[in-house]
């Protein structure tokens, strides 16, 4: 336990210190490129809050193409700050380019937080919906049938199945065929449908 709170400990002390570092980065460009005052401390703000929203996009398993494109261009704007302030350029006289760059930052972490907050994530392989209604009105056309009289002993008592059960049940072989590559089997449509199993016989039979 103790070794596994020593790696824990090691690790968060990292990351503040990586993070320190890179905000103060992210500081000394802003307030080099003309944003003072609280304005240079809100710059490594919205770049690391649109780092975290990229990396909670990529994380849900939807859209990961929005993702990895917010992730980069905040990912690029950190770093660049880091290699900037590393005595690649002189925090004295900012050319014109940079200063427009962090200028326009704002509105293109508004966008890119926007986007991603308000994006609604595919899902994973929906599964499709059932029909209820239709299923329900089947039973009930099923349950007014008058009852057959029973056949002789030597052949199996003739089940009739409702038309509408047996439309939704092409259905739903056909969305099984569709999502696996392979027929649907009787056990499988017997679950699918919630019929008896004598019911379930018959309606293969029919599709």
């Amino acid at each position: 336990m103790r070794a596994y709170l020593a790696r824990i400990d090691a690790v968060v002390v990292q990351a503040v210190i990586a993070a320190s570092l890179s905000f103060a980065h992210l500081h000394d460009i802003a307030s080099a490129a003309g944003q003072h005052g609280w304005k240079a401390w809100a710059y490594p703000i919205s770049v690391d809050l649109l780092l975290v929203a990229a990396w909670r996009r990529l994380r849900s398993g939807g859209d990961k193409a929005a993702g990895w494109c917010w992730f980069l261009i905040a990912l690029t704007a950190s770093l660049g700050a880091n290699v900037a302030t590393a005595g690649m350029l002189d925090l004295g006289a900012v050319p014109a380019w940079l200063r427009i760059l962090v200028a326009g930052w704002p509105a293109v972490a508004f966008l890119g937080g926007t986007l991603l907050a308000h994006t609604p994530s595919a899902p994973t392989n929906p599964e499709p919906a059932d029909e209820p209604v239709e299923l329900a009105r089947a039973d009930q056309e099923q349950a007014e049938e008058p009852p057959e009289l029973p056949a002789p002993a030597s052949e199996p008592p003739a089940v009739k199945v409702p038309e509408a059960l047996v439309s939704h049940a092409r259905k739903v072989a056909a969305d099984h065929r569709a999502r696996t590559g392979a027929p649907i089997d009787t056990p499988t449509l017997r679950a699918r449908l919630g019929v008896p199993a004598h019911l379930a016989d018959a309606i293969a039979a029919q599709i």
